[in-house]
């Protein structure tokens, strides 16, 4: 790998080090990553370390090598500031929208410029233990050898601890319900002291008024935690496409009233047909 990208994801580990207290709390939330490995590469002993582990640290905070442009799009905007309001009044939202809207991006970028965020996405295949562990990741905490009990513990005591936290679930409508039962023991122990976020795709709103029709174990108090009630976000609007085609290089007027026309409103189509404009041009 070249010395000039790995200064570029030195620059962007040192980013990703000062949202947490310390360096080797960094160190633990980054798999299969030491905290001596961290510290070589911020203090530029590169002589050991092969180029698996400089791609797997660049993945894990968020370096990427692409020109893409990005745009704070409407929801964008929206989002920041119910993330903002959540972490710095300890509220509990359930935010809700289309795929490919944005919604995960404004979520890592919100984590990357503010501290004691902490940020998980969320997989199907995850059990209580493996939720457990990976919020004590996020949180930079080694779980090593403890059992879900204790693990729940050591979240609970850290995040009371800490001034102004906020806890992410990113795609939380992944989660089976054994997971999602953690949501209501998580808000029950840090009402007014920690901040907790649902973001999801509409399903989740629909999976939880369904449970609550059918009087499913867990969900009335669920949907009772946050507020009874989804926030919506509003989507891509024309004009939210046609700045992230122009701030990309797509600026005559019949391509972007194509790729408006095209895109359904995802963002990821709208990515797919600047990089085919591109191509072609």
């Amino acid at each position: 790998m070249e010395s000039t990208k790995k200064d570029q994801i030195v620059e962007k580990l040192k980013e990703y080090i000062t949202r947490f207290e310390s360096q080797n709390k960094a160190a633990n939330s980054l798999k299969g990553v030491s905290s001596a490995t961290i510290s070589q590469m911020v203090n530029q002993n590169w002589d050991l370390i092969k180029d698996e582990m400089w791609r797997n640290v660049a993945a894990q905070i968020g370096y990427a090598e692409s020109e893409w442009v990005t745009v704070e799009t409407r929801d964008f905007k929206i989002l920041t500031t119910l993330l903002q309001d959540a972490q710095l009044n300890s509220n509990v939202y359930a935010i809700t929208g289309a795929a490919g809207t944005g919604k995960s991006f404004a979520i890592r970028q919100f984590a990357a410029d503010n501290r004691r965020v902490h940020l998980l996405k969320c997989a199907e295949y995850w059990n209580k233990k493996m939720f457990m562990q990976e919020l004590l990741s996020a949180m930079g905490r080694d779980y090593a050898g403890y059992t879900i009990g204790e693990m729940m513990h050591e979240i609970v005591s850290e995040l009371k601890r800490q001034q102004n936290p906020l806890i992410i679930l990113d795609e939380a409508d992944k989660l089976t319900d054994q997971v999602l039962y953690f949501f209501i023991t998580l808000y029950n122990q840090l009402e007014d002291q920690a901040g907790i976020i649902l973001c999801a795709t509409n399903y989740l709103e629909k999976r939880i008024k369904r449970g609550v029709k059918l009087n499913k174990k867990g969900y009335n108090e669920i949907y009772s935690r946050i507020g009874r009630k989804c926030i919506e976000l509003k989507g891509l609007s024309a004009t939210d496409i046609s700045a992230v085609c122009q701030a990309n290089g797509i600026t005559d007027r019949t391509n972007l009233q194509n790729i408006i026309g095209d895109c359904e409103g995802d963002l990821r189509r709208v990515k797919r047909k600047i990089h085919a404009l591109k191509n072609i041009a």
